[in-house]
């Protein structure tokens, strides 16, 4: 059973650079291969991928996920649109990937499984799960962190073109399958151009620092307004919902 996979569009225009790795995988799951045993035999190909995917029934009961994963650089994968993204995630960042899953098990190491995360690990798993990359102008990144949205797609619109954004998180890339217009991306600012996807991640896996995603360096970013990526933000108002676009705080008095 391919457990939802089959419902991925890979024309949208967000999984075009998931698509060339992706679309095989999801063929293969169609077929009858477990996520896992899909993944593996992409990752076989491609000797900088650091992990193996394993059933998730190899997870011992009661170790950490994060931890297991340090451990034994095996990945326990379930059959959904969740791990196979996150699998999917892996090919395609392998260091990032990696950098996340260490700087996650360093604070289990230093202090536990508790039963609220802290800001460093509740920062690492946003990254994760839901972060978005984008290398833009100094200009458009400003008025995204304003929530300046009328500025944003509106006079700065032409700056997209300038613009590289890239989903990462994979529960964000698992939402999507299903797109609604409030989906938002944690918006994390990449310094770098150098070879976009590939330069990205050595840049990531060299630069990630828990304490620094702990300071929550995201900007939010409702997926559905980028511009060329869903037909109806052309439309007159498509901004206008407050619900979705929502204003700035008020400034302090």
């Amino acid at each position: 059973m391919a457990h939802g996979i089959e419902a991925i569009d890979w024309n949208m225009p967000w999984l075009q650079p998931w698509r060339a790795r992706g679309q095989p995988l999801a063929e293969r799951v169609a077929k009858g291969d477990s996520c896992a045993q899909a993944l593996n035999i992409l990752a076989q190909g491609m000797p900088d991928c650091p992990v193996r995917f394993v059933p998730q029934s190899d997870l011992p009961p009661g170790q950490a996920y994060e931890a297991f994963i340090f451990q034994t650089q095996q990945v326990p994968t379930r059959d959904g649109l969740h791990d196979f993204f996150n699998g999917l995630c892996w090919l395609h960042f392998p260091q990032t990937k990696l950098r996340l899953n260490q700087l996650q098990a360093a604070q289990i190491a230093h202090s536990g499984i508790a039963p609220v995360r802290g800001p460093a690990r509740d920062a690492l798993t946003v990254f994760d799960e839901n972060a978005a990359l984008l290398h833009a102008p100094d200009a458009l990144w400003d008025a995204l962190v304003r929530k300046d949205w009328r500025t944003l797609f509106g006079p700065l619109r032409p700056l997209w073109k300038e613009t590289y954004l890239q989903l990462f998180g994979h529960a964000l890339l698992e939402k999507l399958v299903h797109p609604r217009t409030a989906m938002t991306a944690h918006v994390y600012r990449v310094q770098t151009s150098a070879g976009m996807q590939g330069g990205w991640d050595r840049w990531l896996g060299a630069h990630l620092q828990a304490d620094a995603l702990a300071g929550k360096p995201f900007a939010h970013l409702p997926v559905l307004g980028v511009p060329s990526w869903w037909p109806a933000n052309e439309q007159a108002g498509f901004y206008d919902d407050v619900s979705v676009f929502r204003p700035p705080p008020p400034a302090p008095a």
